[in-house]
């Protein structure tokens, strides 16, 4: 323990004088030392720590400190100058201090803003008719100048926290309470931050400063994940992320309880979690990830409730609430599953066989015990396809959509499926030495029509499994353009090059040391695979995806390798389809609403200011849940409450689907020769 604090907490009151001390311990400098010589050996990029790092680290240090620019003055930020060209040199000589030093004044800043807002703002009888709005969005606000703009900044948050609650509903006297223990749970966490934790914020900025998947894991981190994969504890489905002072939503996983529902999505926001079907709902903005996930979390078969407000909606939107029942996502849950989609086409019904991967999966330790029955993404599909083929399907798309990546060899060996024999992916290291992955059987399980379908959250081996089927002209890429991760890591345990004496710990380091190629050389870093009928997309690649990342290692391009393309899909093939979906864009009414719902989530996701007039408020809300009504939305994008618009022969309410199958039904009839 380094640090004492004072238990009673009176926010009736100013908050208690904070007595924390903070330094670092001598393994911390030893750790940090080995950590950059590491990176400036074996990192893919070959970025030696410099000046240049040394400012991009510092930059991003204060960042993760306080992106919002509610708590450093712009005096403290230029009182951290000193250490612009210099974090380089002291880290290398296993000097962590300048990390501590500006924690220290951000703890403090922080201790003022909560005496402020405690003292100040919760229990404020605010002016809702007052025409003023609130920028939720600071990253690019200017620094405050003095105290009194820093005020100004809280009272609008205050101010727009007030507004949410009352019109959800809170009473006056229900609101103060709300936001009295909002900030209680803050300044309690706040004191619950230790030594540690500063070191590993400080190492994970200068891990991310190389790229963005090379990271620092401490051995208490470490520890934690051990300690919930043997704990009967199981959560919703759904990887969560913090978005200013929300919890968002950036993944739906499949087979979890999230995805069941198909009501939550992608972009919601929770606000609140509650236990059981009458537990107490408790506002959890502003809170630490790591604290919402573990009220999230909890044993299977028990009843958790989150309120929440929708991405499509946006910040205007109004409150929701679902009931969800906890489960552990079962293995057959992630496996491959196949279904077909009859289509009505010139008086025949035509089978379309839809294929969905979750991801890139399989039983390594089966494996290697030599059991020729072991669990593969390609060996389920392979199943599938013949399962597929004996109920005669005319046509087979394969949806990748959400698909994160895994098994780089199951990628290889799904690809070989579809293809004879021939590179699949190639693979450069930091030594420049470049391996190719290679499909050596001949065999083609399918040779028919094919599309492929991926969206932004399609990753890493999804993303070479797309580009190659792309690049072979075997089939049709259809969706978003994928996620762009094109990089390969390791995992270091820093116990190689460390001996801690008794009492120490050290962490690892995971390290990229690889890059991906396709076949043609391009790289699937940065651009993904750009698919070629491109959807409609709510989301933009330089917020989604890897391109979101400034650290992210380039896209570049080395030698393409031999292979032998397919005659199956050609300029002229891709022309004609693309003039179809054009010629749907004008004519199709549920393509156009989909269009519609599409870009209004686009403009809610964009959407950063919130008024602050109750009346203008309440507009926006009616606004935004009438034009999701007239849309078509439901509660999300393609569920089962969204209506459908008849289209001769296939009426589907998942958009992105039906889009895939119209098009594959036209590699199949006449109208491409």
């Amino acid at each position: 323990m380094f640090f004492m604090v004072c238990v009673v907490l009176s926010l009736s009151g100013a908050v208690p004088v904070d007595t924390a001390t903070y330094k670092p311990k001598p393994i911390y400098g030893k750790e940090a030392q080995v950590i950059i010589s590491i990176l400036n050996n074996n990192h893919y990029s070959k970025i030696k720590m410099n000046d240049s790092l040394s400012s991009a680290i510092l930059d991003q240090y204060v960042k993760g400190l306080d992106g919002s620019k509610s708590f450093f003055l712009k005096s403290d930020i230029q009182s951290f100058e000193k250490y612009r060209t210099v974090l380089d040199d002291l880290t290398q000589t296993a000097n962590v201090d300048p990390a501590y030093d500006i924690y220290k004044v951000f703890r403090a800043r922080f201790m003022e803003r909560m005496n402020y807002v405690t003292q100040n703002l919760v229990n404020q009888q605010f002016d809702f008719s007052v025409d003023e709005e609130y920028e939720t969005n600071r990253e690019k606000a200017p620094w405050c100048n003095n105290e009194v703009e820093l005020n100004d900044v809280w009272r609008k948050n205050i101010k727009n926290q007030a507004l949410s609650l009352k019109l959800s509903g809170k009473k006056p006297e229900e609101i103060g309470k709300v936001l009295t223990e909002r900030y209680e749970r803050m300044i309690k966490a706040m004191r619950q931050y230790n030594s540690e934790d500063v070191f590993t914020l400080y190492m994970n900025t200068i891990t991310e400063a190389y790229d963005p998947h090379t990271t620092y894991f401490s051995p208490q981190a470490a520890d934690k994940f051990k300690e919930q994969m043997t704990l009967s504890l199981e959560g919703i489905g759904a990887r969560l992320q913090t978005d200013n002072d929300y919890t968002k939503i950036v993944e739906i996983m499949h087979g979890g309880p999230a995805e069941k529902t198909a009501i939550l999505k992608v972009n919601d926001r929770i606000i609140g979690v509650a236990q059981g079907t009458d537990g107490e709902m408790v506002d959890v903005i502003g809170w630490r990830i790591d604290d919402v996930v573990k009220l999230i979390k909890g044993p299977k078969g028990t009843t958790v409730r989150l309120s929440y407000l929708e991405g499509v909606t946006g910040l205007t939107g109004a409150v929701k609430e679902i009931t969800l029942v906890r489960e552990k996502i079962k293995i057959e849950d992630q496996q491959a599953k196949k279904e077909i989609v009859p289509y009505q086409k010139d008086g025949k019904t035509l089978k379309m066989g839809v294929i969905t991967i979750p991801n890139f999966y399989m039983d390594w330790e089966a494996y290697q015990k030599g059991d020729p029955n072991y669990t593969s993404t390609s060996g389920d599909v392979k199943k599938l396809i013949k399962e597929l083929q004996a109920e005669e399907i005319d046509g087979l798309a394969i949806d990748l959509r959400n698909n994160g990546g895994g098994s780089l060899a199951e990628a290889i060996d799904l690809t070989g499926l579809f293809i004879k024999n021939g590179p699949v992916v190639q693979v450069k290291n930091s030594a420049n030495r470049i391996e190719v992955g290679t499909d050596d059987d001949p065999a083609v399980v399918y040779a028919g029509p094919l599309v492929v379908m991926t969206n932004r959250f399609s990753a890493s081996a999804s993303e070479i499994f797309a580009g190659a089927i792309q690049d072979y002209n075997r089939g049709v890429v259809v969706g978003e353009a994928t996620y762009g991760k094109g990089t390969v890591q390791t995992v270091i345990d820093l116990k190689r090059f460390i001996q801690p004496t008794a009492g120490e710990e050290v962490g690892e380091l995971k390290i990229t040391f690889q890059k991906f190629y396709r076949v043609t050389g391009s790289s699937t870093q940065h651009k993904g695979v750009t698919p070629d009928i491109k959807l409609p997309s709510a989301l933009d690649a330089d917020e989604f995806g890897e391109s979101a990342n400034a650290s992210a290692l380039p896209w570049d391009e080395i030698r393409s390798t031999m292979y032998e393309k397919t005659p199956i899909v050609n300029k002229q093939t891709l022309a004609t389809l693309n003039k179809s979906y054009q010629e749907r864009v004008k004519n199709d009414p549920q393509l156009n609403k989909f269009i519609r719902e599409t870009d209004e989530v686009r403009k809610n996701i964009k959407t950063t200011k919130v008024s602050l007039n109750e009346t203008v408020r309440r507009k926006e809300m009616e606004e935004a849940e009438r034009l999701k009504s007239n849309a078509g939305l439901g509660t999300k994008l393609g569920d089962k409450e969204t209506g459908t618009v008849a289209t001769p022969g296939l009426k589907m309410e998942d958009e992105y689907l039906r889009e895939g199958i119209l098009i594959l039904t036209e590699l199949i009839t006449n109208r491409i020769g």
